[in-house]
């Protein structure tokens, strides 16, 4: 049986070396996260390319995610690198200083701090781990109590309970590094921290601009970390192309306990609107360090996968952890046995339901074709992968296969559920791309004389949105 979920690794030190990205990618790596919070231009140039290289030498295409940084709102240095600060004691965050910090006072990288906060709001630095209760706001000068104590050291990040931080979602170095990514074509282009459904048209303006010497342009992900982004979650969603539950900084914001619920809302709602959803953060934490996930782990990639998302997205668990292959493994296991008990049903998702496009009539029309037949495999032959997105928002047990003529699109479908994606040859007629179609799927194993297929495509082929026609084939008949 093979995994509808994808799963996304980030790269790091752990996992820079092509022997162990060889492995992770054998062992079920779909797409690769960039993170350009880390390393310079050249490093993530190396990376990409080694990338492209690995992939090929595994014979699996994979995606390449890059991910901005988003707004640095973090503390400053400490003279000794890290501070012990105690419940109850002063400190204060200065927007002007340029010194080392003490377990007094510490400078900002976020200048504008002091105007974002007031006497009463509650600051939580260092991912939560440390609370401060604001006292008073002096010009540059944030004054505070300590509530919840704890080490801090150099630029741990700033969260402001309930929200309210007006940092810009893209920065002018994710401006910069939007070209970087562009220029090795990253298929997928991740924003932190969009508030609006403007910051993503303004990301996906620069990337389409950057990317124009290549005629490329990237499929957009909004990180929904912000409580801001909670309400304007539709017509984000609308403006993207997919979301990424960003659980570490929406947990700061929100709360934890709003999470769970938030988190199957948002996949729910994605699914519901043709766009992609990963779910991240935390999701194999122990394994940074251990070769087994707890069993909560085993219940949040489950919980997941069974809430319909695309994908489970591992951070430092392959970027700096002890075991990044044996996480993938363990990941790729829970998400099979997830499925497996998972129950197929498609017969709702049309009741009341109208479509106005011919082409996502005949790709809803392939489902249900193929569910009720018992068909072996949906084929869809798409160039932009817009058929093989829309099938993969349906719960189906049929696996897809998206065949297209382009790598851009093959990369893209990746990410989708339960979508295999294939490349095949450009052909003009179309018989012999439904007979081509048909033999590689017999070649793959995938198909076997006397198996059912559906099969959709457009004519004339090779036209983008032109999907017109489902057959419904068997194999030598």
């Amino acid at each position: 049986m093979s995994r509808a979920s994808k799963i996304v690794a980030t790269l790091g030190p752990a996992s820079s070396s092509p022997e162990v990205l060889e492995r992770m990618i054998v062992a079920g790596v779909d797409v690769v996260r960039l993170n350009f919070s880390h390393g310079s231009v050249q490093d993530h140039l190396d990376r990409g390319a080694m990338v492209r290289e690995v992939a090929r030498r595994a014979g699996k295409e994979v995606a390449i995610m890059a991910d901005l940084q988003g707004p640095k709102i973090r503390v400053g240095k400490f003279a000794g690198g890290k501070v012990l600060l105690e419940e109850g004691a002063k400190f204060i965050l200065d927007g002007t200083t340029s010194e080392l910090g003490s377990a007094e006072r510490v400078g900002l990288d976020y200048k504008d701090l002091p105007r974002d906060v007031k006497a009463g709001d509650t600051l939580l630095l260092d991912d939560g781990l440390i609370r401060l209760a604001v006292d008073a706001v002096r010009g540059s000068e944030v004054f505070t109590t300590v509530v919840v104590g704890g080490e801090l050291s150099n630029n741990k990040g700033i969260n402001k309970a309930g929200g309210g931080l007006t940092a810009p979602a893209l920065t002018a170095k994710d401006m910069d590094d939007i070209k970087t990514a562009m220029g090795m074509q990253a298929e997928y282009l991740a924003v932190s921290f969009p508030k609006s459904a403007t910051d993503m048209e303004m990301a996906r303006q620069l990337a389409n601009v950057a990317g124009e010497p290549w005629r490329h342009r990237p499929a957009m992900i909004a990180k929904i970390e912000r409580i801001e982004a909670i309400p304007a979650l539709g017509e984000i969603l609308r403006a993207s192309d997919g979301i990424m539950v960003a659980r570490g900084d929406l947990a700061i914001e929100v709360g934890n306990a709003a999470v769970p619920a938030l988190q199957k809302r948002m996949i729910r709602m994605a699914r519901e609107m043709d766009k992609v959803v990963i779910t991240a953060t935390q999701m194999m934490e122990s394994m940074i360090l251990h070769p087994v996930p707890t069993r909560a782990e085993v219940s949040d990639v489950a919980n997941a996968v069974l809430d319909g998302t695309d994908a489970v997205m591992l951070s430092a668990e392959t970027a700096a952890g002890k075991y990044p292959v044996e996480t993938i493994t363990q990941m790729a296991a829970i998400a099979l046995e997830a499925e497996a008990a998972d129950d197929a049903s498609i017969e709702t998702d049309f009741t009341n339901k109208r479509f106005g496009r011919i082409d996502q009539s005949i790709a809803m029309g392939a489902l249900f074709t193929a569910h009720h037949l018992g068909c072996k495999a949906i084929l869809a032959l798409t160039e932009s992968g817009s058929t093989a997105l829309w099938m993969s928002r349906h719960n189906i047990k049929v696996p897809i296969y998206g065949l297209t003529t382009q790598l851009v699109s093959q990369r893209k479908m990746a990410l989708y559920r339960n979508v295999r994606p294939l490349l095949m040859p450009a052909l003009a007629d179309r018989d012999e791309a439904l007979a081509r179609a048909e033999a590689l799927l017999v070649e793959l194993g995938a198909l076997q004389r006397g198996d059912t297929y559906a099969i959709t495509c457009g004519e004339p082929m090779g036209h983008p949105g032109g999907t017109n026609m489902l057959k419904v084939c068997r194999v030598g008949g």
